[in-house]
């Protein structure tokens, strides 16, 4: 199968070179809820895998072909990529000439406040030719050696928020305030206390809901449960500490788990790799000096 790559979707672009021999993740410093990266891979990149993040990007070179709710997928440069947390999939280049793409790993929390009590988008498509979503994309996914400004942030949530429920299917019934407060309570508590192991009781006292109701809100609230909510804070906190130099057996004890081996098979689960291929691949952005 031959695939045409689309050169006008990645104007002003083409100075980032891919380097055929380079397999690669570079991150940018960003707020709390917010990765982004650039990755460069030739063959298979991830193995099957989720997170309780939203992963929204775009494909700047080669195909990238990936399996996401039991089809398989092809992006194109200068399409966008749509994956809703919670959701397996993996990660491969489709052609021999690799792939490189960016993305952006976003927590639903960030995007509730903009919408005004509806229910999270879902995109049943998970490959989207949309230029105004990938302008508004390639905004914030352009100046990786940048941190995101506060202001810049809320007005490109927004327009994200805005272009994702035009491609969502019909929307959930919205949360009751008593539901969303329970939820947002119990993830501010799991995010402060994610160091150690948290009881259901301990949840239960401070929203004043049963653990199942809880459950049930917190999942319809943030797409995944607080059980694995924990586990994924645990999970960024270590990929910040690989980035960052640290030892990987130091880290699987600073950063939750009860030993290295837990915490390899978490991240394969969270990450489609080892900690150990994370560690090779990432290169971190210092943020630039300014102007």
């Amino acid at each position: 199968m031959t695939y045409d790559l689309d050169s006008q979707a990645v104007a002003g672009l083409g100075r980032l070179c891919v380097d055929a021999a380079e397999n690669r993740i570079i991150s940018a410093p960003d707020p709390a809820g917010m990765e982004r990266i650039e990755a460069r891979f030739h063959g298979n990149a991830f193995d099957p895998h989720r997170h309780d993040t939203y992963a929204i990007g775009v494909t700047l070179h080669g195909v990238q072909t990936f399996r996401y709710r039991g089809a398989a997928r092809h992006s194109l440069a200068g399409q966008v990529i749509v994956l809703h947390p919670d959701e397996l999939h993996d990660g491969a280049a489709g052609t021999e000439d690799g792939l490189r793409y960016r993305m952006l790993y976003l927590e639903p929390s960030l995007m509730l406040d903009c919408l005004g009590g509806a229910s999270l988008p879902f995109v049943r498509d998970a490959v989207v030719t949309d230029g105004a979503l990938r302008a508004t994309l390639l905004s914030a996914l352009g100046p990786l050696d940048r941190p995101l400004d506060a202001l810049f942030v809320d007005d490109f949530l927004e327009q994200l928020v805005q272009s994702l429920a035009r491609h969502a299917g019909n929307p959930v019934r919205p949360m009751t305030r008593t539901a969303w407060r329970a939820a947002a309570l119990a993830r501010d508590y799991l995010a402060e206390n994610m160091a150690r192991p948290v009881r259901s009781g301990e949840l239960e006292a401070i929203t004043g809901l049963d653990r199942y109701a809880l459950s049930r809100h917190f999942r319809a609230a943030f797409s995944t449960s607080p059980h694995r909510f924990l586990v994924m804070r645990r999970l960024q906190r270590a990929r910040r500490m690989i980035a960052a130099g640290e030892p990987l057996a130091q880290i699987a004890i600073e950063a939750g788990f009860s030993d290295q081996s837990h915490f390899n098979r978490q991240f394969k689960k969270a990450f489609g790799m080892t900690p150990g291929r994370w560690s090779s691949l990432i290169q971190e952005h210092a943020p630039a000096a300014a102007a």
